[in-house]
């Protein structure tokens, strides 16, 4: 990423570019992500490919304004942040399902990240409703933010049932108010790694992005905005929650541009397979 591409990446964030690479710059640039890019599915339902090239992802994300999901996100801000002088780390992990099965080997992509005093974090922001903050990596007890309570434990043995064990004994489980979320893989990875992943994501009858259609983002009070197909939900930071359902095609264009920025031509839809 070159020098032209750190500040435009920058001014969609809406920040200035870090001195240094320190914990309080990583704190604001994973933050300000959260409230300006959003965390949507919107290209599998709009006949969009979804390419894993550095170059692909800034286009969208910066050039088009749009956002992603979590190969994108994670995989844009992890080169941003390497940009900025972070050490950045990609990490595979396997999601925990309603039932608590693991799902497939690279169904997300985490950032392990160790600023310039030698912290370690965790940073995602392509995981939809999570931590506003990275999580301290070295930490085994609760760490509570406004997104939770989170915990990153020393996995146990696999969930009956998951598929494509990968840590040799180092996997980590990340935990959001005693409900796993996903089981991280310490073993460093490129990007490139998670091709079959996405591809996987964008293409299955059973994976759960080509079933539902999602655009969500924090607000800049700390509360969530979220449109799944025609339902528009704002939650509070305290939790109160207002819905609507749109009725026309061009209030859900509308939705999309005034709460999300992203300017759309069509409504994109599930295709029901």
């Amino acid at each position: 990423m070159n020098a032209e591409q750190v500040d435009a990446y920058l001014r969609r964030l809406g920040a200035e570019r870090p001195a240094r690479p320190t914990v309080d710059a990583l704190h604001d640039l994973h933050l300000r992500h959260l409230r300006s890019v959003p965390f949507e599915n919107l290209s599998i339902h709009l006949g969009e490919e979804v390419v894993l090239e550095e170059k692909r992802l800034l286009d969208k994300l910066v050039g088009a304004h749009r956002g992603g999901f979590c190969y994108e996100l994670n995989g844009a801000f992890g080169a941003l942040l390497g940009a900025l002088g972070f050490e950045v780390t990609l990490l595979a992990a396997r999601v925990y399902t309603e039932e608590g099965r693991l799902g497939i080997p690279y169904d997300h992509l985490a950032l392990r990240v160790r600023a310039a005093d030698g912290s370690e974090w965790l940073a995602d922001v392509g995981f939809g409703v999570h931590s506003h903050f990275p999580l301290r990596f070295g930490e085994r007890g609760e760490q509570t933010e406004p997104g939770g309570v989170f915990r990153i434990a020393e996995a146990g043995p696999d969930p009956a049932g998951a598929r494509g064990g990968a840590g040799g004994g180092v996997d980590l489980d990340v935990v959001r108010n005693g409900k796993p979320e996903y089981r991280l893989d310490l073993r460093p990875r490129v990007l490139e790694d998670f091709v079959v992943g996405a591809w996987w994501q964008c293409t299955s009858p059973t994976a759960h992005f080509t079933r539902s259609l999602v655009c969500s983002r924090i607000t800049e009070d700390g509360g969530r905005v979220t449109l799944s197909e025609r339902r528009l939900k704002v939650t509070a930071p305290d939790g109160a929650v207002e819905e609507w359902e749109l009725t026309d095609d061009e209030e859900v264009l509308a939705a999309y541009r005034e709460r999300f920025g992203i300017v759309l031509d069509r409504v994109p839809e599930v295709v029901r397979r």
